[in-house]
Protein backbone atom coordinates (compact mmCIF):
# COMPACT_ATOMS: atom_id res chain seq x y z
CA UNK A 1 0.00 0.00 0.00
CA UNK A 2 1.19 3.49 -0.56
CA UNK A 3 0.64 6.95 0.39
CA UNK A 4 -1.57 7.97 -2.24
CA UNK A 5 -3.83 5.16 -1.63
CA UNK A 6 -4.07 5.88 1.33
CA UNK A 7 -4.87 9.29 0.37
CA UNK A 8 -8.30 7.87 -0.57
CA UNK A 9 -9.17 7.56 3.37
CA UNK A 10 -9.54 11.80 2.97
CA UNK A 11 -8.15 14.58 5.17
CA UNK A 12 -9.36 16.25 8.06
CA UNK A 13 -9.22 19.97 8.29
CA UNK A 14 -8.38 21.76 11.78
CA UNK A 15 -7.33 25.19 12.46
CA UNK A 16 -4.22 25.76 13.48
CA UNK A 17 -5.56 28.28 15.93
CA UNK A 18 -6.74 25.48 17.74
CA UNK A 19 -3.55 23.60 17.57
CA UNK A 20 -1.23 26.16 19.00
CA UNK A 21 -3.45 27.55 21.67
CA UNK A 22 -6.09 24.59 23.05
CA UNK A 23 -3.81 24.35 26.37
CA UNK A 24 -4.49 28.27 26.63
CA UNK A 25 -8.08 27.10 26.59
CA UNK A 26 -7.96 24.90 29.19
CA UNK A 27 -8.14 21.75 27.07
CA UNK A 28 -6.48 18.79 27.52
CA UNK A 29 -4.59 16.68 25.14
CA UNK A 30 -7.45 13.87 25.57
CA UNK A 31 -9.72 16.21 25.06
CA UNK A 32 -8.07 17.38 21.96
CA UNK A 33 -8.51 13.76 20.64
CA UNK A 34 -11.79 13.75 21.12
CA UNK A 35 -12.46 17.45 19.33
CA UNK A 36 -10.29 15.98 16.47
CA UNK A 37 -12.67 13.01 16.03
CA UNK A 38 -15.69 15.34 16.17
CA UNK A 39 -14.08 16.88 13.60
CA UNK A 40 -13.42 13.86 11.21
CA UNK A 41 -16.57 12.10 11.30
CA UNK A 42 -18.26 15.51 11.06
CA UNK A 43 -16.65 16.33 7.90
CA UNK A 44 -17.37 12.77 6.20
CA UNK A 45 -20.96 13.88 7.11
CA UNK A 46 -21.57 11.40 10.22
CA UNK A 47 -22.05 14.47 12.81
CA UNK A 48 -23.61 12.10 15.88
CA UNK A 49 -20.80 9.10 15.81
CA UNK A 50 -21.61 6.85 18.97
CA UNK A 51 -19.00 6.38 21.71
CA UNK A 52 -17.64 2.81 19.54
CA UNK A 53 -17.27 4.42 16.97
CA UNK A 54 -15.05 7.11 18.29
CA UNK A 55 -13.62 4.86 21.02
CA UNK A 56 -12.62 2.71 17.70
CA UNK A 57 -10.66 5.26 16.36
CA UNK A 58 -8.40 5.67 19.57
CA UNK A 59 -6.84 4.26 22.82
CA UNK A 60 -9.59 5.62 24.82
CA UNK A 61 -12.61 3.49 25.98
CA UNK A 62 -16.16 4.73 25.58
CA UNK A 63 -16.34 5.35 29.05
CA UNK A 64 -13.51 7.86 28.45
CA UNK A 65 -14.84 9.23 25.69
CA UNK A 66 -18.18 9.61 27.61
CA UNK A 67 -16.86 11.56 30.21
CA UNK A 68 -14.59 13.66 27.93
CA UNK A 69 -17.95 14.69 26.39
CA UNK A 70 -19.39 15.66 29.56
CA UNK A 71 -16.26 17.78 30.08
CA UNK A 72 -16.06 20.03 26.84
CA UNK A 73 -20.02 20.11 27.61
CA UNK A 74 -19.23 21.00 31.30
CA UNK A 75 -16.70 23.61 29.51
CA UNK A 76 -19.28 25.56 26.95
CA UNK A 77 -17.10 24.05 24.06
CA UNK A 78 -19.56 21.68 23.29
CA UNK A 79 -23.47 20.55 22.75
CA UNK A 80 -25.56 18.27 21.92
CA UNK A 81 -28.22 19.93 19.39
CA UNK A 82 -31.13 18.89 17.06
CA UNK A 83 -31.65 18.88 13.68
CA UNK A 84 -35.00 17.88 11.10
CA UNK A 85 -33.90 16.01 7.73
CA UNK A 86 -35.61 16.34 4.59
CA UNK A 87 -38.19 13.34 5.71
CA UNK A 88 -38.95 15.60 8.82
CA UNK A 89 -37.33 13.45 11.36
CA UNK A 90 -35.35 14.63 14.66
CA UNK A 91 -32.22 14.11 15.14
CA UNK A 92 -29.26 15.32 17.20
CA UNK A 93 -25.55 16.26 16.27
CA UNK A 94 -22.46 17.49 17.97
CA UNK A 95 -21.77 21.08 17.80
CA UNK A 96 -18.48 22.71 18.41
CA UNK A 97 -19.68 26.29 17.60
CA UNK A 98 -19.12 27.41 21.35
CA UNK A 99 -15.94 25.96 21.18
CA UNK A 100 -14.59 28.02 17.90
CA UNK A 101 -16.30 31.13 19.63
CA UNK A 102 -13.89 30.63 22.49
CA UNK A 103 -10.96 30.28 20.07
CA UNK A 104 -11.64 33.44 18.19
CA UNK A 105 -12.55 34.95 21.42
CA UNK A 106 -8.53 34.45 22.84
CA UNK A 107 -7.06 35.30 19.66
CA UNK A 108 -9.12 38.91 19.44
CA UNK A 109 -7.74 39.25 23.21
CA UNK A 110 -4.54 37.78 23.21
CA UNK A 111 -3.29 37.44 19.40
CA UNK A 112 -4.84 39.78 16.85
CA UNK A 113 -3.39 43.33 17.36
CA UNK A 114 -4.31 46.33 15.31
CA UNK A 115 -1.69 48.04 13.19
CA UNK A 116 -2.83 51.57 13.78
CA UNK A 117 -0.49 52.80 10.50
CA UNK A 118 -2.76 50.37 7.88
CA UNK A 119 -5.94 50.16 10.29
CA UNK A 120 -5.37 46.41 9.17
CA UNK A 121 -5.09 43.61 12.02
CA UNK A 122 -2.46 40.90 11.79
CA UNK A 123 -1.33 37.94 14.21
CA UNK A 124 1.02 38.68 16.41
CA UNK A 125 2.29 35.32 16.87
CA UNK A 126 1.62 31.65 15.26
CA UNK A 127 1.78 27.80 15.72
CA UNK A 128 5.22 28.41 14.99
CA UNK A 129 6.25 30.64 17.47
CA UNK A 130 3.99 30.29 20.37
CA UNK A 131 6.20 29.84 22.99
CA UNK A 132 4.85 27.45 24.86
CA UNK A 133 4.69 25.11 21.80
CA UNK A 134 8.69 26.61 21.37
CA UNK A 135 10.13 25.63 24.64
CA UNK A 136 7.68 21.84 24.33
CA UNK A 137 9.34 20.57 21.28
CA UNK A 138 12.85 22.36 22.79
CA UNK A 139 12.29 20.00 25.74
CA UNK A 140 11.17 16.68 24.05
CA UNK A 141 14.41 17.15 21.47
CA UNK A 142 16.46 17.43 24.23
CA UNK A 143 14.96 14.80 26.35
CA UNK A 144 14.44 12.66 23.52
CA UNK A 145 10.52 11.83 24.54
CA UNK A 146 7.27 13.66 24.52
CA UNK A 147 6.24 15.61 27.42
CA UNK A 148 3.54 14.69 29.47
CA UNK A 149 0.77 16.97 29.58
CA UNK A 150 1.47 17.74 33.23
CA UNK A 151 4.82 18.31 32.23
CA UNK A 152 3.48 21.14 29.43
CA UNK A 153 1.27 22.44 31.91
CA UNK A 154 4.30 23.29 34.00
CA UNK A 155 6.38 24.96 31.18
CA UNK A 156 3.34 27.25 30.76
CA UNK A 157 3.23 28.05 34.07
CA UNK A 158 6.80 29.33 33.90
CA UNK A 159 5.83 31.71 31.81
CA UNK A 160 2.26 33.00 32.84
CA UNK A 161 2.66 32.76 36.66
CA UNK A 162 6.36 32.98 36.97
CA UNK A 163 6.95 35.41 33.99
CA UNK A 164 10.22 33.52 32.87
CA UNK A 165 11.72 35.18 29.83
CA UNK A 166 11.73 31.73 27.34
CA UNK A 167 15.54 32.63 26.72
CA UNK A 168 16.28 31.45 30.59
CA UNK A 169 14.02 28.86 30.42
CA UNK A 170 16.35 27.31 27.15
CA UNK A 171 19.29 28.56 29.34
CA UNK A 172 18.24 26.35 32.37
CA UNK A 173 17.17 23.81 29.97
CA UNK A 174 21.07 23.88 28.37
CA UNK A 175 22.71 23.45 31.78
CA UNK A 176 20.05 20.60 32.89
CA UNK A 177 21.19 18.88 29.74
CA UNK A 178 24.88 19.10 30.61
CA UNK A 179 23.74 17.81 33.93
CA UNK A 180 22.60 14.58 32.27
CA UNK A 181 19.27 15.47 34.07
CA UNK A 182 16.16 15.52 32.30
CA UNK A 183 13.76 16.59 34.14
CA UNK A 184 11.48 19.50 34.65
CA UNK A 185 12.18 19.42 38.69
CA UNK A 186 15.42 20.05 38.14
CA UNK A 187 15.22 22.78 35.88
CA UNK A 188 12.63 24.39 37.77
CA UNK A 189 15.50 24.06 40.61
CA UNK A 190 17.73 25.90 38.15
CA UNK A 191 15.20 28.51 37.64
CA UNK A 192 14.44 29.11 41.05
CA UNK A 193 18.12 29.46 41.79
CA UNK A 194 18.50 32.20 39.28
CA UNK A 195 15.86 34.21 40.79
CA UNK A 196 16.83 33.97 44.20
CA UNK A 197 20.13 35.65 42.72
CA UNK A 198 17.83 38.35 41.07
CA UNK A 199 19.22 37.12 37.50
CA UNK A 200 16.08 38.77 35.40
CA UNK A 201 18.24 38.82 32.01
CA UNK A 202 20.39 36.58 29.36
CA UNK A 203 23.66 38.59 30.02
CA UNK A 204 23.32 38.72 34.18
CA UNK A 205 22.76 34.37 34.01
CA UNK A 206 25.60 34.16 31.60
CA UNK A 207 27.72 36.04 33.96
CA UNK A 208 26.56 34.25 37.05
CA UNK A 209 27.48 30.56 35.07
CA UNK A 210 31.11 31.97 34.30
CA UNK A 211 31.54 33.02 37.62
CA UNK A 212 30.24 29.43 39.28
CA UNK A 213 32.05 27.08 36.67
Amino acid sequence: MHYNTFRKLGFTTLQNGLIAYYPQLKISDAELILIIQLEAFSQKGENFPTNEQIAANTNLSTSDIANLIQSLIDQGCLTIDQLTDQQGRIGNYYNLAALYQKLDDFLAQNIVVQDKSTLTTKISDSLDNNPVNALTRQFEIEFGRYLSPIEREEISAWLSVDHYDPKIIKLALREAVLAQAYSLKYVDRILLNWQRNNLKTVAQVQKFLQRNR
